[in-house]
């Protein structure tokens, strides 16, 4: 999702935005616009099992499958070069992934409604912070076993029906209206994802990114106190807050960009 005839200046900067789970790059077309518009270059990622990977999300049989656009991506950017990592929802999974590879290549990470752990779903502790509990909702998900209902499921989707209740009330009826065009189920992988091991010493190393964590205040999805629990066990360099819902790249873009470029 690189723009034609795009013109990147030295001194500006290359944001790689990674969505969350049942999105794809085109959940970040305002914020892209917006950044672009000040100059910098901006690469969207569509994860595997995403609307633009074309690859059918109930195919995708490990958590480094599903992340290996991105973990490809990373190693292909030239030397020196120095990318700002943005991560919403799940997509902050694929950010500290690319922290624990690739941190000389990262010079800061932003976490937006994201999930934020330094090692992955590893403890119980882990999947009660970072896992979203949409309980109170009732019956929200649509599961498929493409490999037999006596085998694990393989995606997951969140039902159109509670769409923009859990990701979108505070967008405008058109932007949750093309989500729920654009949305895809993901793959249940991605509750695998875990980096390394809490007795490594990678934990040291993957603190040497700088970390910006911006909070949304209406968040139905990754609920305030999940995300506040989260900057606690892991505290970032620094802790913004939006009284947005999970979505402020439709629901607030103009305050999401002008909250990246302070914290740069």
């Amino acid at each position: 999702m690189e723009a034609s005839g795009e013109v990147y200046k030295a001194n500006n900067e290359h944001f790689v935005l990674v969505h969350g789970a049942g999105h794809g790059g085109w959940c970040w077309f305002k914020l892209a616009c917006l950044l672009r518009g000040s100059g910098h270059r901006v690469s969207c990622i569509d994860l595997t099992g995403a609307a633009g990977s074309l690859v059918d999300p109930d195919d995708v049989r490990s958590y480094d499958e599903y992340d290996a656009p991105l973990t490809d991506f990373m190693p292909a950017l030239p030397d020196g070069h120095k990318v700002i990592l943005i991560g919403h929802s799940a997509g902050g999974l694929s950010v500290t992934h690319a922290m624990h590879l690739f941190r000389d290549k990262i010079k800061q990470a932003i976490f937006i409604a994201a999930t934020m752990l330094p090692f992955g779903y590893q403890t119980e502790q882990d999947i009660k912070d970072g896992v979203p509990d949409l309980s109170e909702f009732g019956d929200v998900y649509d599961l498929k076993f493409s490999l037999g209902e006596d085998r694990p499921p393989t995606s997951v989707a969140l039902r159109e029906e509670h769409q923009r209740t859990i990701l979108y009330q505070q967008c405008s009826h058109e932007d949750s209206t093309l989500a729920s065009i654009l949305l895809r189920p993901w793959p249940a992988a991605l509750s695998t994802a875990r980096f390394g091991h809490v007795d490594d010493c990678v934990e040291s190393e993957v603190n040497t990114v700088r970390r910006v964590y911006i909070k949304t205040a209406n968040d139905h999805m990754m609920k305030p106190e999940q995300q506040e629990a989260m900057i606690q066990r892991w505290p970032p360099s620094e802790v913004v807050a939006m009284d947005t819902d999970h979505s402020p790249f439709f629901s607030a873009p103009e305050r999401l960009f002008e909250l990246i470029l302070k914290s740069m």
